[in-house]
């Protein structure tokens, strides 16, 4: 999964939006997961100008980026949550 996501990709940027891309092309989107204890759907991802790919998630009219590193999973895992967890592995963080 590693090497799918980063194929091709020269620089750290380039890693990112191939990691992003996946995101896009294989993550269940929307997902109800817990945050703080608080029930929020992720309703997308985000790649921030610094590289760095959030998870936005949405309670009623409220709206927090979190990063994928941090972002707790729900069970059952939605679908394609199996590229987060090569993401976090990928960044040293799984």
């Amino acid at each position: 999964m590693v090497e799918e996501a980063t194929v091709d990709a020269h620089d750290e940027s380039e890693q990112a939006l191939g990691w992003f891309t996946m995101f896009e092309e294989h993550l269940d989107l929307p997902f109800e997961t817990k945050v703080l204890g608080a029930t929020v759907a992720v309703t997308s991802i985000d790649l921030r100008d610094d590289d760095q790919i959030n998870a936005i998630c949405a309670r009623g009219r409220e709206r927090q980026a979190i990063s994928l590193l941090d972002l707790p999973l729900p069970s059952p895992r939605p679908g394609g949550s199996e590229w987060i967890e090569a993401y976090r592995h990928w960044r040293g963080k799984g």
